[in-house]
């Protein structure tokens, strides 16, 4: 059973955290690639409602679980991972999709660079490496047109702006515990990263194929996304200068008088 770490909090403390909606066919499978990649790790499985046995199957694996009340889709699943990692005093958080395809043998390079670098939030890029990862050609241009867009903004380029692998520390935690994106999060948590002047670093990954299922991005559902996450980003972006102005206002000359 994951339980709160003892006082002082242990610098190695990890959590692997593993998104689920209806992955019966696949959720065993991940559990049980990263018990035998990370020895010892607790595996939680934050199951969003799922209308088939995922929770039997992932317990069956070895997993921990935590049930949602609701289905709050992807982000809020993630965030619920977050959240209870920060309050039981976890250092660092590892995503990994209930689908198969993140390759469990590359958490440890994820994990090492977290503790290793110094940054919030390390991602396991498909392309950074020019590995041979291979998308869809929505996929491939919606992912196109967020490094074109996230460039000016993050001041750095970022190769796989939508993968799920990805490693947090706790202060990372402590930002994403509070506030989180709901529906499509991987990109606007960079901007909000970014924003609080947090940084990242990306660590070349291999995709595997999918266990069971097949993608739900078309053509149509990547124009909905692109608009979709836009239109969060300059929120975010927004957001965050107003507080920024405002604080400024606050402590500069004449401020208590």
């Amino acid at each position: 059973m994951i339980r709160a770490q003892s006082s002082p909090v242990s610098p190695d403390s990890l959590l692997v955290i593993v998104p689920a909606f209806n992955e019966v066919g696949a959720i065993a499978d991940v559990v049980r690639a990263v018990n035998r990649s990370m020895p010892g790790i607790p595996v939680l499985v934050i199951d969003d409602c799922s209308l088939d046995d995922t929770i039997d199957a992932a317990r069956g694996a070895g997993a921990e679980i935590l049930p949602l009340p609701h289905h709050l889709g992807l982000g809020g699943c993630v965030q619920a991972g977050y959240k209870l990692a920060y309050s039981l005093g976890f250092q660092y958080v590892i995503r990994v999709d209930g689908d198969g395809q993140h390759d469990a043998r590359d958490i440890p390079r994820i994990l090492e660079r977290l503790k290793t670098s110094g940054c919030e939030m390390v991602i396991g890029s498909r392309f950074v490496a020019k590995n041979g990862s291979r998308t869809g050609k929505a996929r491939s241009l919606g992912i196109l047109f967020f490094r074109l867009m996230l460039r000016p903004i993050l001041g750095k380029p970022v190769y796989d702006p939508t993968s799920g692998f990805v490693g947090v520390n706790r202060n990372a935690l402590a930002v994403f515990s509070r506030s989180f994106p709901l529906e499509y999060p991987e990109i606007e948590a960079l901007v909000v990263l970014q924003r609080r002047r947090f940084r990242f670093e990306e660590v070349p990954v291999q995709m595997l194929p999918r266990l069971t299922g097949r993608s739900t991005i078309t053509a149509r559902v990547s124009l909905y996304y692109m608009v979709h996450v836009l239109l969060g980003v300059f929120v975010n972006i927004l957001k965050y200068d107003r507080r920024f102005h405002r604080g400024k206002s606050a402590s500069g000359p004449g401020a208590g008088d």
